[in-house]
Formats: structure tokens, sequence, C-alpha cells
């Protein structure tokens, strides 16, 4: 079952909100798929939201990729969503932990994802915590980065139409070490 584990309202009225439960079900403008350069989507995220959202989103990730090449950590794609309850998928690369420069990396993908949301006008967006499953990316380190760039991101944009953001997490070790950051931030966050 789905819970709000804790937010914080920025000054601006944009929200970012964590959220026990699963991404697939997230009914927002867009959720943020942790994908690979190829855009195939076998485990992780990428193949629950394949499994629920149907075999049209592997399609039209194969033709993003066939048009437009392989993805890279700073410009991820987007495709529909087939049968999920958002609108469109925003596919972006995380790296994989010992490549070298991962928190540049995560960094560059975390806010592709968002430039890619406020270009399109969406007013809300769901993401995992990128590269912290399979890739192997450090939890702790991994939701340090991740809500530093979406913090960034929102404060240098104020008046985008982008309101909020979700790191929605399916798994518990994941949302208590994502809610211990929100707490060392923002000591009210989890009051909800």
């Amino acid at each position: 079952m789905a819970q709000w584990i804790a937010e914080h309202k920025l000054e601006t009225g944009q929200t970012l909100r964590l959220k026990h439960g699963d991404l697939t079900d997230e009914r927002v403008d867009a959720i943020v798929n942790a994908a690979n350069a190829q855009l195939v989507h076998g485990g992780g995220v990428a193949g629950a939201i394949v499994r629920k959202g149907g075999a049209q989103i592997q399609a039209a990730s194969r033709d993003w990729v066939r048009e437009h090449g392989l993805i890279t950590h700073a410009q991820p794609a987007i495709t529909g969503a087939g049968d999920l309850p958002c609108r469109y998928v925003i596919h972006a690369v995380g790296p994989v932990w010992g490549e070298g420069d991962e928190d540049a990396k995560l960094q560059a993908a975390v806010r592709g994802a968002l430039t890619l949301a406020e270009e399109r006008g969406f007013t809300n967006l769901a993401m995992p915590a990128i590269s912290t499953g399979i890739f192997g990316f450090p939890k702790k380190r991994g939701a340090r980065v991740i809500l530093d760039t979406i913090l960034g991101f929102l404060l240098k944009h104020p008046e985008s139409k982008l309101r909020e953001v979700r790191v929605t997490l399916i798994d518990e070790p994941s949302v208590r070490i994502f809610a211990r950051e929100f707490a060392r931030r923002w000591p009210e966050s989890a009051d909800l």
C-alpha cells in the first residue's frame, strides 16, 4: 500500500515528496525510468515498467534509439506510457557504480529528466532512486545526490510549471535512507 513518507514545500510553492509505493502506479504527467543507454528494459525499474505498461513501451524505446541513437546521462528519451496511469515515461540513464565520475553522471541524469519534464510543460513527475539498484550506486550517497539535484533544479526554476517532484520507492531500505536524508535537511518534513 502506498504511503507518503515526507515532503518539503519550497517558498516558491514547489513541493518535493517522498513516497513509499510502486512507481508504476503513479498518476502523474510522467514517471522516470532508470534505463540503460540502449533502452532495453529487462530488469529492475525498467523491467517493472514494461511488464505493467505493456510491450508498446519497449517498442517505442526501440524506435527512439533507432531514430536518435543511444541515450546519454544528460539527454534522456521520452515515450508514451502504454497501460500505465501516467502519461509519459522519461528514460534516464544513471551511472553504473565503478565507471568513474558517478556523482556528476547521476546529477546529469536527474537534471536531464527534470529539464525534459519542464520543457514538456509537465506539472508533476515521479522518479525512482536512479542507479541505486542493479547499477550499484550506494543508496545513501545516491539519496544525497538525487535530492541535491532536484532541489537545485527547483530553486533555479521557481516559475516552472513543474510544481511537484516525487521520489517514489518500492523497497523499505531505500525508503528509510531517503527519509533520513529528508529529515536531516528538513526536520519538519516527516510531519505528514
